[in-house]
């Protein structure tokens, strides 16, 4: 059974960056659909990028063109490269693992979730 562990979180200031890791122990990812989702307080988890086993990405219309997934196979590792962040997008963020990037698109992930990783934007 594959268990992820996130990293990267932290606080910064509006308009700077974050990287966030997600690495895989237990399987190799390589052949998997894989995302990110985000949890505010009081909030539901809602879908934020997703990446999938050839490469295909989606994103959420509210991180368009300030995120940006990606995958290191070699290194079971998948990341999320956050830009231009807003004090929206503060969140608990969690990686996870879906049956195809669409159904990801649409909120369902599948297998256990880690522990997530805090982000925090101060405006």
């Amino acid at each position: 059974q594959v268990q992820l562990v996130e990293s990267g979180g932290g606080l910064v200031q509006a308009g700077g960056s974050l990287r966030l890791s997600c690495t895989a122990s237990g399987r190799t990812v390589s052949s998997y659909n894989m995302g990110w989702f985000r949890q505010a307080p009081g909030k539901e988890h809602d879908f934020v990028a997703a990446i999938t086993w050839s490469g295909s990405t989606y994103y959420s219309d509210s991180v368009k063109g300030r995120f940006t997934i990606s995958r290191d196979n070699a290194k079971n590792t998948v990341y999320l490269q956050m830009n231009s962040l807003k004090p929206e997008d503060t969140a608990v963020y969690y990686c996870v693992r879906g049956s195809s990037g669409s159904s990801l698109q649409a909120g369902y992930a599948i297998g256990s979730w880690g522990r997530g990783t805090q982000v925090t934007v101060s405006s």
